[in-house]
């Protein structure tokens, strides 16, 4: 949107950020709510294009016009209220546009096609055309429907007739069933999907114990940093830490003293500080994997945490290893969680086919 000053006459673009609770800002500060927005639109302080004197080219038929209607002051509050209601998990126009369009099919009375009517009318005027998905019908059948028999649609359209009306219906019919038997082919497909809500995902965050780990174990054991020495191709090592950064050294003695350090993260800095495999990008994730393997394999309680997260995702976060492998705040690759998610999988298989296994 574009604001202006008090004391400037030029505009300048600046975001509008919406929040669940109401509130409004420009540029993320001087906070307002909706009739705030709509007074500072009033008068001129706000407007949502660069005022240059053109007038809006108005379409010559409202029936055959193929564009959106043009956005107004009107119709972008009513945009603005949506999304607040979204953010608040509240519904949104359109949705209870589809309440009415499925009562209206349900029972075709006056009533029904009065409150159909309230709720097209209900969604911002700019968003309209768009609120059926179809780039061909766009929202005809609606602008029909909502028409009283007799009167043209539009103005300008077609004479509302009790066939026409049928005929909007029959639009939404057809599109039930054909929606219908995408949902069957889709179950078909997705047979194997997750069913149910998902979990919510398993944050591992990077954390500092100055003082030593705690006793109680918790899921920061599912980091590598978490000292719980394994062996790995007859080698041992004390976190999967000092185990990925020896490995990667290009010399044995560049291994053995990454190997030796004292803290995971003085076996990083040596490690990052020593010379490479050159096959290494090909192959860090093989080796990750199997160190992830290797520790919770030689780690029962360690197995039985990783697998009490359940099936949600998990994200492993911090600021000490690369996005490659962490979800970090502005973005990331998340490998170790990802690596993770599989070996959780793999201790879930192993232990249902020592269920299944026969006894005897």
């Amino acid at each position: 949107m574009w604001c202006r000053h008090d004391f400037q006459d030029d505009y300048y673009p600046e975001d509008l950020f919406v929040y669940a609770d109401g509130r409004i800002t420009r540029g993320g500060y001087d906070a307002t709510d909706l009739a705030g927005l709509a007074g500072l639109l009033a008068s001129g302080k706000v407007a949502l294009a660069r005022p240059d004197g053109r007038e809006r080219t108005v379409a010559p038929s409202k029936w055959l016009a193929r564009y959106p209607e043009p956005l107004t002051d009107e119709s972008f509050l009513a945009e603005v209220a949506d999304e607040i209601s979204r953010l608040a998990g509240r519904p949104r126009a359109v949705d209870l546009l589809w309440e009415a369009i499925r009562g209206y099919q349900r029972d075709t009375t006056e009533a029904n096609r009065s409150l159909l009517r309230a709720a097209y009318l209900a969604v911002p005027a700019h968003r309209r055309v768009f609120v059926l998905g179809d780039m061909d019908r766009q929202d005809r059948p609606l602008r029909i429907l909502v028409t009283d028999l007799g009167s043209p649609v539009d103005g300008d359209g077609p004479v509302a007739t009790p066939e026409l009306h049928l005929e909007a219906l029959a639009y939404f019919a057809d599109g039930d069933e054909e929606d219908e038997r995408a949902e069957q082919r889709r179950a078909v497909l997705h047979a194997d999907a997750p069913s149910g809500a998902p979990q919510p995902p398993v944050v591992l965050h990077e954390t500092v114990y100055p003082r030593g780990w705690p006793a109680e174990l918790g899921n920061f054991a599912l980091r590598n940093d978490y000292d719980a020495p394994f062996t790995y191709e007859g080698e041992t090592y004390p976190t999967v830490v000092h185990a990925y950064w020896a490995l990667f050294a290009a010399d044995r003695a560049g291994h053995d003293r990454i190997r030796a350090a004292a803290t995971a993260r003085e076996a990083q800095e040596l490690g990052a500080a020593a010379v490479g495999r050159a096959d290494w990008a090909g192959r860090r994730l093989a080796v990750m994997a199997g160190l992830l393997r290797a520790k919770f394999d030689q780690h029962p309680r360690l197995a039985e945490l990783l697998v009490a997260t359940g099936e949600g995702a998990v994200l492993h976060t911090g600021v000490s290893e690369a996005p490659f492998w962490e979800e970090g705040p502005r973005g990331g690759r998340n490998w170790i969680g990802r690596l993770l998610e599989l070996i959780r999988s793999e201790l879930l298989a192993a232990s249902a086919e020592r269920a299944e296994a026969p006894t005897g």
